[in-house]
């Protein structure tokens, strides 16, 4: 489900999919595309907000893209996934069942 998504009427910066699959265990796939080139960060967080993992960090081009996220040492339980853009976020939850 969608905690936060983009809030400008107009078109979309970016979008984050669900990811897939999820549940899952050990890994997952996040996906997301640019509308243009764009300073990125995603970063995933436990359910008390603790930032448990920055998958990506840096400059991606237009287009579509994804990161496998490898949940191996984290335990059971709902974790959040958000992805910054240009400073702004999008918010999907999910969930590692072991």
């Amino acid at each position: 489900s969608v905690i936060a998504v983009p809030d400008s009427p107009g078109p979309r910066d970016f979008v984050l999919e669900q990811n897939y699959p999820n549940p899952f265990n050990p890994r997952t796939t996040i996906g997301y595309s640019l509308a243009r080139r764009s300073l990125v960060r995603l970063a995933v967080y436990d359910a008390v907000g603790r930032r448990v993992a920055t998958l990506l960090e840096g400059v991606e081009d237009e287009g579509s893209h994804a990161v496998v996220w490898d949940a191996r040492e984290a335990p059971s339980g709902t974790y959040f996934y958000e992805l910054s853009v240009d400073g702004r976020t999008a918010i999907r939850k999910t969930t590692v069942l072991k």
